[in-house]
Protein backbone atom coordinates (compact mmCIF):
# COMPACT_ATOMS: atom_id res chain seq x y z
CA UNK A 1 0.00 0.00 0.00
CA UNK A 2 1.47 3.57 -1.01
CA UNK A 3 1.60 5.91 2.49
CA UNK A 4 -0.69 8.34 2.34
CA UNK A 5 1.49 11.59 3.77
CA UNK A 6 0.31 13.17 6.47
CA UNK A 7 1.25 17.14 7.11
CA UNK A 8 0.07 17.76 10.59
CA UNK A 9 -3.43 18.57 11.74
CA UNK A 10 -6.34 20.24 9.50
CA UNK A 11 -8.64 20.44 11.90
CA UNK A 12 -10.10 19.16 15.37
CA UNK A 13 -14.08 18.94 14.96
CA UNK A 14 -15.96 18.61 17.87
CA UNK A 15 -19.87 18.00 18.61
CA UNK A 16 -20.58 21.11 20.96
CA UNK A 17 -24.37 22.77 22.85
CA UNK A 18 -25.26 25.78 21.66
CA UNK A 19 -22.98 28.28 19.97
CA UNK A 20 -22.61 30.55 23.00
CA UNK A 21 -20.69 27.91 25.66
CA UNK A 22 -18.60 27.07 22.59
CA UNK A 23 -17.42 31.11 22.00
CA UNK A 24 -17.46 31.31 26.11
CA UNK A 25 -15.13 28.11 26.10
CA UNK A 26 -12.79 28.65 23.23
CA UNK A 27 -12.43 32.28 23.00
CA UNK A 28 -13.25 33.05 26.32
CA UNK A 29 -10.73 30.78 28.68
CA UNK A 30 -8.95 29.59 25.87
CA UNK A 31 -8.12 32.55 24.05
CA UNK A 32 -8.52 31.24 20.71
CA UNK A 33 -9.32 33.77 18.06
CA UNK A 34 -12.94 33.11 16.63
CA UNK A 35 -12.72 33.56 12.67
CA UNK A 36 -16.20 32.40 11.77
CA UNK A 37 -19.29 30.91 11.84
CA UNK A 38 -21.37 28.81 9.06
CA UNK A 39 -23.83 26.28 8.78
CA UNK A 40 -22.79 22.78 8.85
CA UNK A 41 -23.31 21.55 5.73
CA UNK A 42 -24.22 18.21 6.29
CA UNK A 43 -26.45 19.52 8.91
CA UNK A 44 -27.77 22.99 7.67
CA UNK A 45 -29.76 23.09 11.42
CA UNK A 46 -26.81 23.22 13.17
CA UNK A 47 -23.71 26.16 13.41
CA UNK A 48 -20.11 25.11 12.55
CA UNK A 49 -17.90 27.48 14.34
CA UNK A 50 -13.87 27.71 13.28
CA UNK A 51 -11.55 29.14 15.80
CA UNK A 52 -7.93 29.34 15.32
CA UNK A 53 -6.31 27.48 17.66
CA UNK A 54 -3.07 29.55 18.29
CA UNK A 55 -0.68 29.05 15.41
CA UNK A 56 -2.53 30.25 12.67
CA UNK A 57 -2.17 27.25 10.91
CA UNK A 58 -4.64 24.49 12.93
CA UNK A 59 -8.63 25.33 13.43
CA UNK A 60 -10.62 23.50 15.44
CA UNK A 61 -14.34 23.92 14.87
CA UNK A 62 -17.47 22.90 16.58
CA UNK A 63 -20.73 21.74 14.96
CA UNK A 64 -23.60 23.86 17.59
CA UNK A 65 -27.44 23.48 17.77
CA UNK A 66 -29.39 25.94 20.34
CA UNK A 67 -31.86 23.10 21.68
CA UNK A 68 -28.61 20.99 22.81
CA UNK A 69 -27.19 21.95 26.53
CA UNK A 70 -23.83 21.67 27.92
CA UNK A 71 -23.26 18.80 29.90
CA UNK A 72 -20.12 17.95 31.93
CA UNK A 73 -20.41 14.86 32.29
CA UNK A 74 -16.68 13.09 31.09
CA UNK A 75 -16.67 11.66 27.71
CA UNK A 76 -16.04 8.12 27.44
CA UNK A 77 -12.69 6.67 27.80
CA UNK A 78 -13.12 3.80 25.46
CA UNK A 79 -11.42 2.60 22.59
CA UNK A 80 -11.79 4.16 19.96
CA UNK A 81 -12.92 7.59 21.73
CA UNK A 82 -10.49 10.54 21.90
CA UNK A 83 -8.74 10.59 25.72
CA UNK A 84 -7.95 14.49 25.50
CA UNK A 85 -6.77 17.30 23.48
CA UNK A 86 -3.35 18.90 24.23
CA UNK A 87 -2.47 22.20 23.46
CA UNK A 88 1.15 24.26 23.52
CA UNK A 89 1.20 26.54 25.36
CA UNK A 90 3.97 29.39 26.49
CA UNK A 91 5.92 29.24 29.69
CA UNK A 92 4.78 32.31 30.53
CA UNK A 93 0.77 31.22 30.05
CA UNK A 94 1.63 27.94 32.04
CA UNK A 95 2.80 29.48 35.04
CA UNK A 96 -0.60 31.22 35.25
CA UNK A 97 -2.72 28.50 34.40
CA UNK A 98 -3.44 27.64 37.08
CA UNK A 99 -4.54 30.88 38.91
CA UNK A 100 -6.67 31.94 36.04
CA UNK A 101 -8.80 28.45 35.77
CA UNK A 102 -9.00 29.07 39.79
CA UNK A 103 -10.49 32.38 39.01
CA UNK A 104 -12.83 30.82 36.22
CA UNK A 105 -14.16 28.43 38.71
CA UNK A 106 -12.79 25.77 36.64
CA UNK A 107 -11.49 22.30 38.51
CA UNK A 108 -8.49 21.03 37.03
CA UNK A 109 -5.27 18.92 37.84
CA UNK A 110 -2.81 21.02 39.04
CA UNK A 111 0.38 20.71 37.61
CA UNK A 112 1.91 17.59 36.16
CA UNK A 113 5.74 16.79 35.51
CA UNK A 114 5.68 14.60 32.03
CA UNK A 115 9.41 14.37 31.82
CA UNK A 116 10.09 16.51 28.46
CA UNK A 117 7.01 18.81 29.36
CA UNK A 118 4.70 20.53 31.76
CA UNK A 119 0.49 19.94 31.63
CA UNK A 120 -2.24 20.94 33.69
CA UNK A 121 -5.50 19.06 32.86
CA UNK A 122 -9.38 20.34 32.90
CA UNK A 123 -12.40 19.75 31.35
CA UNK A 124 -14.77 21.85 29.10
CA UNK A 125 -17.80 22.66 29.35
CA UNK A 126 -18.99 19.33 27.26
CA UNK A 127 -16.85 16.79 29.56
CA UNK A 128 -13.50 16.74 27.28
CA UNK A 129 -10.55 16.17 28.71
CA UNK A 130 -8.35 19.46 27.58
CA UNK A 131 -4.66 19.73 28.31
CA UNK A 132 -2.34 22.59 28.61
CA UNK A 133 1.03 21.69 27.82
CA UNK A 134 4.51 23.07 27.74
CA UNK A 135 7.37 21.76 26.56
CA UNK A 136 10.56 22.20 28.98
CA UNK A 137 12.88 23.23 25.85
CA UNK A 138 13.32 25.06 23.25
CA UNK A 139 15.05 23.55 19.75
CA UNK A 140 17.99 24.32 18.49
CA UNK A 141 17.91 26.54 15.18
CA UNK A 142 16.84 24.73 12.16
CA UNK A 143 15.50 21.80 14.77
CA UNK A 144 12.24 20.76 15.56
CA UNK A 145 10.76 19.88 19.02
CA UNK A 146 9.96 16.32 17.39
CA UNK A 147 13.90 15.93 16.53
CA UNK A 148 14.77 17.13 20.17
CA UNK A 149 11.98 14.60 21.19
CA UNK A 150 13.35 11.95 18.81
CA UNK A 151 16.86 12.23 20.07
CA UNK A 152 15.99 12.06 23.74
CA UNK A 153 14.21 8.80 23.25
CA UNK A 154 16.95 7.65 21.54
CA UNK A 155 18.94 8.68 24.52
CA UNK A 156 16.96 7.14 27.08
CA UNK A 157 16.55 3.92 26.02
CA UNK A 158 20.25 3.64 25.12
CA UNK A 159 20.66 4.56 29.07
CA UNK A 160 18.09 2.37 29.64
CA UNK A 161 16.25 4.73 31.89
CA UNK A 162 12.09 4.87 32.11
CA UNK A 163 11.20 7.98 30.73
CA UNK A 164 12.72 10.98 28.77
CA UNK A 165 14.39 13.54 31.35
CA UNK A 166 16.17 17.20 31.36
CA UNK A 167 19.28 14.98 30.89
CA UNK A 168 18.04 13.22 27.56
CA UNK A 169 17.09 16.00 26.11
CA UNK A 170 19.80 18.62 27.21
CA UNK A 171 22.49 15.91 25.49
CA UNK A 172 19.98 15.39 22.12
CA UNK A 173 19.86 19.65 21.68
CA UNK A 174 23.61 19.76 22.36
CA UNK A 175 24.35 16.79 19.78
CA UNK A 176 21.71 18.40 17.31
CA UNK A 177 23.14 21.46 17.62
CA UNK A 178 26.87 20.78 16.95
CA UNK A 179 25.02 18.90 13.77
CA UNK A 180 24.74 21.83 12.54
Amino acid sequence: MAVLQAQGIHHITLTGADRQTSIDFWQGVLGMRFLFDQPNLDAPDEGHLYFDTGDGRTTLTVFTHESRQPDTTANPNNTGNVHHLAFNVSRATYTQAIKRLDQSGITHSGEKDRGFMDSIYFRDPLGQLIELACYKFEPPPHCSHAQVLEKAHQLRLAADDYNIEDKHLADAILMLSERG
